[in-house]
């Protein structure tokens, strides 16, 4: 088996999407993708909404870390094959030389973490950016990643990150 595709998640304070896209990609892309996340100014520590969100999820937070993404630009960092920026301020930022020239592409998600209001309406926005991402990444995931050619394969994942998300039905 090949190794899997390495992938970064950016935003700036990497406490919220840029830890969901990680978890989401690491379940659902697993055997064939391994994802990390990190921000230009990480916040020290993963918001606890992104943590509460994950585990009633199911999924094992063992993971999260808040991190810088100079982490990732040093020597024995891993090879990334692709790093998408989830927010707008983290897009608009000079980001480190990555190596290898992977592929690159802008998938703004709203800050869950910035959002106002009630408790529910804070946590439902947590919900609202992890069930956008998580479209995204399955979009992402069947992607015959393989046989695009690097413009070809450039101009998918930039298009994954305009795709608006479904209204759930009830």
């Amino acid at each position: 088996m090949e190794a899997p595709y390495n992938v970064l998640f950016l935003c700036t304070g990497n406490s919220a999407r840029s830890l969901l896209a990680e978890a989401i990609l690491n379940r659902e892309g697993a055997g064939k993708f391994r994802a990390y996340s990190a921000g230009s100014h990480p916040k020290g520590a993963p918001h606890p909404y992104t943590i509460d969100l994950l585990k009633s999820l199911g999924y094992d937070t063992a993971f999260a870390r808040s991190k810088d993404w100079a982490e990732f630009a040093t020597p024995g960092a891993p090879h990334l094959d692709f790093v998408f920026t989830v927010c707008d301020a983290a897009a608009a930022e000079p980001c480190p030389v990555w190596p290898g020239q992977p592929v690159t592409a802008h998938w703004g998600v709203p800050d869950p973490a910035a959002a106002d209001g009630k408790e529910s309406e804070r946590r439902l926005a947590f919900a609202e950016a992890y069930r956008m991402l998580f479209n995204r990444i399955s979009v992402f995931t069947s992607l015959p990643i393989a046989s695009l050619g690097r413009l070809a394969l450039q101009e998918r994942v930039a298009e994954i990150g305009t795709l608006t998300p479904k209204p759930e039905t009830a």
